[in-house]
């Protein structure tokens, strides 16, 4: 069967991979959604009768191999629209850099919530879990010298009632920083924060 050239090829495709990135590139798509994926599996059967029948899977492989921009689900969609948004976000080494990190957060929830996308709300609640999973570890690790494991624990505190209740959250949080047992065990980072 022969089919009309879609560019300097010098003979038509040998195998089922060519044959996958041929017809993509002939749709011409920035992205290949299960929508593409689709069409692609109907044209290969189309051209290649029983032979060209493909799994969906085994498609999104030879795109993503050939360097072809795959988006298999909505989900994975919106984290490349939001990748920059949770960069680097859980870098915190002392109690200033993980309140600073909670504001972040804090902003992040509020957008995703505002605007309705929530996958991307879960996502933010996922990272802050995930910090407060790091400061535990460091907490109870006891290579760590204990200064540093106490300001851990306070941290994984903070991003535990953060999780829990993020609306009363930084309120409890000014509070918690004028604490008599906050101000003696973190004198040096208080009276930094006093000087903010």
């Amino acid at each position: 069967m022969s089919s009309p050239k879609t560019g300097p090829q010098p003979d038509e495709p040998a195998t089922k991979k060519a044959l996958i990135v041929k017809i993509a590139r002939g749709l011409g798509k920035p992205r290949f959604t299960p929508a593409e994926v689709e069409q692609i599996r109907r044209q290969m059967i189309a051209q290649m009768g029983e032979a060209g029948k493909t799994a969906p899977d085994y498609i999104v492989s030879v795109l993503k191999e050939a360097g072809l921009r795959v988006v298999w689900s909505t989900r994975s969609d919106s984290e490349d629209r939001y990748e920059e948004e949770f960069s680097d976000l859980l870098h915190f080494s002392n109690l200033e850099e993980a309140e600073m990190c909670l504001v972040r957060l804090d902003e992040l929830l509020r957008k995703f919530v505002t605007e309705g996308e929530n996958a991307e709300a879960e996502r933010v609640r996922e990272v802050a879990r995930l910090g407060r999973r790091r400061a535990d570890m460091i907490a109870h690790n006891h290579k760590v010298e204990e200064a540093k494991r106490e300001e851990k624990a306070e941290i994984a505190r903070w991003f535990a009632i953060w999780l829990e209740t993020p609306d009363a959250f930084f309120d409890w949080l000014e509070v918690r920083k004028k604490s008599p047992e906050f101000l003696r065990k973190f004198s040096a980072a208080a009276n930094g924060d006093e000087q903010l």
